[in-house]
């Protein structure tokens, strides 16, 4: 999509509305060269899957769960900020995450309304995948239409 990025979001808040998170994790990811978009909540040391899109597979609507240090989400979640990996094995920024299997990542935080990681709404896949950094602008902007899909209850 070559539009601007209040349209970009107008479409993915018409998916959402009229599709729900697969219909806009659909939209999102065929921006991309990913297979895998998806939405995950940060629950203590596990990462929680709440909806996915895989490329292969589009009646999937869910993926697994994952301990939270085996992943980018990990960092993103640490950094509270966009991260973007393109080639996971050969990146010299994350040694001991040579082994993933998710070798390509983009990501970016989703925050509560005290602007506190509480999830991610990212693109992944087992291989590597060309840098989308202009895609990171509307992630960002996105991810504030899914916090009411991660169900965060504050204590």
């Amino acid at each position: 999509m070559a539009a601007s990025p209040t349209a970009d979001l107008q479409r993915l808040t018409t998916a959402l509305d009229s599709g729900g998170l697969p219909a806009a994790l659909r939209l999102l990811n065929a921006r991309t060269p990913f297979r895998f978009t998806g939405i995950y909540r940060f629950d203590g040391d596990t990462l929680r899957n709440v909806a996915l899109f895989d490329r292969w597979t589009p009646a999937l609507t869910r993926g697994h769960d994952a301990p939270m240090n085996e992943t980018f989400c990990a960092i993103t979640a640490g950094t509270n900020q966009p991260l973007e990996v393109t080639d996971g094995h050969h990146d010299p920024r994350f040694p001991w995450m040579q082994a993933n299997a998710v070798e390509s990542y983009c990501g970016t935080p989703i925050r509560d309304a005290g602007g506190h990681a509480v999830g991610t709404l990212c693109h992944f896949d087992f291989k590597p995948c060309e840098s989308i950094s202009s895609e990171l602008p509307l992630l960002a902007h996105a991810a504030t239409l899914f916090l009411p899909f991660l169900d965060v209850r504050h204590a």
